[in-house]
């Protein structure tokens, strides 16, 4: 398969009538797969309501089919055809975040391909506010469902680079938007009970979410992939680099002498050995590579920078991998809950 590449600048005016966004359109009403960018990551898109083509994302990502998809829109006027009744709770975050980095779990109609919901009575549904994907979505009039556009179980794209490296040849074309700013994937809450929950931390932060409906419950789920996913990044190895990666937690001291213990039992072992750090730690630490994702005074440069840091990785061969944790307080909950991931559960504690 030939992939087409279309590059759209974001900032440019007028983009709803952009000919190359509706040529992408076209392609998503007869059934094909476009990646497209979102304020979180790249998604790999396709009609919600068509089974072939929701079948397509999972065979191109390589992804199990039980693991169900956000179901992306482009106006709050259009959830009603898709979902049932919204809380009151639901209705305020959907006022509050959308459109923006927030999936709301609600209970569907029954009109949407299967294959999106995984068989569950509920589906992810949000509105992106990157201008290219919300021309998207207007311009081909469905509910696309998205998942993120990269080989299951490797980091996430936030640059289309990594889209074309993953899927050119498997997809039918790539809308290219340069780097995406939130850069960890969107906040999933269900809004089905009295009482939200957190199922996935993403863009918009639990504190945002209190602040906004009161009480919230996160779940058990975030930490755990036994039981049946009820969201997106919930079971399966995600985010991770090729490498065997371990997570260190700890304070101050403690934390940098343990990653750089772990560091040096892998070069005991004949490994080529990475560390995960930020940029006011480089110098503290011996290694092959010494990759900052971000900065530790600016926790949203991590979350931006994290997948880049894991990609890295992988482009210059590390085997052995040690990252240092972080606080699980704001967008650092959502980075800590992906590197858990990353790690397949090696946590050690300092």
């Amino acid at each position: 398969m030939e992939t087409q590449r279309w590059r759209i600048d974001p900032e440019t005016f007028g983009l709803d009538g952009n000919p190359l966004i509706q040529e992408a359109a076209s392609y998503l009403k007869k059934g094909g797969l476009v990646a497209f960018p979102t304020e979180t990551v790249y998604g790999l898109g396709a009609n919600a309501t068509s089974r072939e083509a929701v079948a397509s994302i999972f065979r191109a990502k390589g992804r199990p089919s039980d693991n169900p998809l956000i179901v992306h829109i482009a106006d709050p006027t259009q959830i009603s055809h898709w979902v049932g009744e919204i809380s009151e709770k639901g209705r305020t975050l959907a006022h509050r975040f959308w459109p923006g980095p927030l999936t709301l779990v609600l209970p569907h109609r029954g009109n949407l391909a299967p294959e999106v919901t995984a068989g569950l009575p509920t589906v992810g549904i949000r509105i992106p506010s990157h201008p290219v994907a919300l021309a998207l979505l207007k311009a081909c009039q469905l509910p696309v469902a998205a998942p993120s556009a990269n080989r299951s179980g490797k980091p996430s794209p936030t640059q289309a680079d990594h889209v074309w490296k993953d899927l050119s040849g498997r997809i039918d074309g790539l809308l290219d938007g340069g780097m995406t700013g939130v850069g960890v994937e969107s906040t999933v809450v269900d809004v089905t009970a009295e009482t939200p929950v957190l199922l996935r931390p993403g863009g918009i932060t639990l504190e945002m979410l209190q602040e906004a409906v009161g009480e919230i419950v996160v779940d058990l789920g975030l930490e755990s992939e036994i039981k049946a996913p009820r969201s997106p990044g919930m079971k399966y190895r995600h985010y991770a680099p090729h490498g065997t990666m371990w997570l260190v937690t700890g304070e101050a001291d403690a934390l940098t002498r343990r990653v750089q213990e772990l560091a040096d039992e892998g070069f005991r072992k004949g490994k080529t050995v990475g560390i995960l750090t930020t940029e006011e730690k480089v110098q503290e630490y011996q290694a092959d590579w010494i990759i900052p994702c971000g900065r530790k005074s600016e926790p949203e440069s991590i979350a931006k920078g994290l997948y880049q840091s894991l990609r890295t990785f992988d482009e210059v061969g590390a085997e052995w991998i040690v990252a240092e944790g972080f606080p699980s307080e704001g967008v650092l909950f959502s980075v800590m809950n992906r590197l858990i991931k990353a790690a397949e559960g090696r946590v050690i504690k300092a």
